[in-house]
């Protein structure tokens, strides 16, 4: 049985979700403070975290930073902000996806089933090891080293990564990285998506993000893996 920590401090809404998600067959632990979360985050291990934004003590901001500095953990912001910028956010602290209120509980528990479906890493098939400039792919343990030092992904970081590595040189349009790195589930996803994700995947890689060397935009076109991969194994 799959286990989610709930962070909302509206009670009826807390319970409602808590309902429909267990009727699912998810365990469902609830809390409605920042302080709550991190002490259940250090207690506890979740398949996946479903974080309000606004909170009596502080944001799910907060709690996003302390998931990804503690445990591999998918997260989905809910939010009644759904300017853009908030939006956009949530997703470069390392979000998986947002839902805004108000909203359908199906709607919910379908991209809760549909993130938990894209952040399995246990079904990786390949074995084979990839190479480009200081970077070292290993794709059946999905192991990324860089200059000797291990880079720790998140799954859809994962598929971009594998996705550039394997077509170096070309250019790979957004609606080829989104359906990669969502698995085909893109109903969900805006333009600015894919955006965030070579964001954050940058940061890890490359050496300065305003100087990018391995991920070159091609305005208007898509993206490319722009220095050579050998195949080690």
């Amino acid at each position: 049985m799959e286990r989610i920590l709930l962070l909302e401090d509206d009670e009826a809404l807390a319970m409602g979700i808590e309902y429909s998600l267990m009727e699912q067959s998810f365990q469902v632990e609830v809390v409605g403070t920042v302080k709550e979360a991190k002490e259940n985050i250090d207690k506890n291990s979740y398949d996946i975290a479903i974080l309000d934004i606004n909170l009596p003590d502080g944001t799910g901001y907060e709690v996003c930073k302390y998931i990804n500095d503690k445990k591999d953990i998918p997260v989905i912001f809910l939010t009644a902000l759904d300017e853009e910028v908030n939006v956009i956010l949530g997703l470069d602290m390392g979000a998986d996806d947002y839902i805004t209120k108000p909203f359908r509980v199906r709607e919910l528990i379908s991209r809760v089933k549909a993130v938990l479906r894209r952040t399995k890493k246990s079904n990786v098939s390949s074995t084979y090891i990839l190479k480009s400039g200081n970077i070292i792919f290993n794709v059946k343990e999905a192991n990324i080293i860089k200059k000797d030092k291990k880079i720790s992904l998140t799954a859809q970081e994962y598929r971009l990564l594998q996705t550039f590595m394997e077509k170096p040189n070309e250019v790979v349009s957004k609606d080829e990285l989104i359906s990669k790195i969502f698995s085909g589930e893109t109903q969900f996803v805006d333009d600015n998506t894919i955006s965030v994700y070579i964001k954050r995947l940058r940061k890890k890689i490359e050496d300065d993000v305003k100087d990018p060397q391995y991920i070159i935009n091609k305005r208007g076109i898509g993206y490319l893996w722009n220095i050579d991969v050998e195949v080690v194994e």
